[in-house]
């Protein structure tokens, strides 16, 4: 396991499950976040994200957390190892609400400097509307990953704790 590619909703576990797995494995560890957003909240222009992704994902080694459709083909071709966790909306939203109050008004680790942690009704109602259609979407890049890919699903906690303690 060299380049691990971790995709899943928000909420989901993403950023922790890097950060452990990083922990655990020595891999370096790449959030999207860093990549889409800059300080105040402020979206990256499209081709500069692109950019960035491609940067980290030619590299040797990553766990890289997030989704960028634009770069997903060239990260499913380079990656070994596709987790996507693919949770419950009720357990998503508990973890969306309990880091915000955690975090509030500071900016967490997985994100760039200066975004610090808001309520945003506009962040809910995007989590709302998607919940389908991205899980459906993340679904999808399961299939399509090639045979050299090492895929997991996981849908439970459990699962995810399980996996963690086989590595490293």
């Amino acid at each position: 396991m060299k380049r691990v590619m971790i995709i899943g909703q928000p909420g989901s576990g993403k950023s922790t499950l890097a950060r452990l797995l990083g922990e655990k494995t020595g891999l370096p560890v790449h959030h999207m976040d860093q990549i889409h957003w800059m300080s105040g909240w402020n979206e990256r222009p499209k081709p500069e994200k692109i950019a960035l992704a491609m940067e980290v994902q030619n590299r040797d080694a990553w766990i890289f957390e997030g989704g960028l459709r634009h770069t997903k083909d060239h990260r499913l071709a380079r990656c070994d190892t596709l987790i996507n966790l693919d949770f419950p909306l009720w357990l998503r939203a508990w973890r969306v609400g309990k880091r915000t109050v955690l975090h509030f008004g500071r900016t967490r680790p997985d994100l760039p400097d200066g975004c610090p942690e808001k309520i945003s009704f506009e962040f809910w109602k995007w989590i709302w509307d998607t919940r389908e259609k991205n899980r459906i979407a993340n679904l999808r890049w399961m299939e399509e990953a090639g045979p050299h890919v090492t895929v997991h699903h996981f849908r439970t906690r459990a699962q995810v704790r399980c996996f963690l303690d086989r590595q490293g």
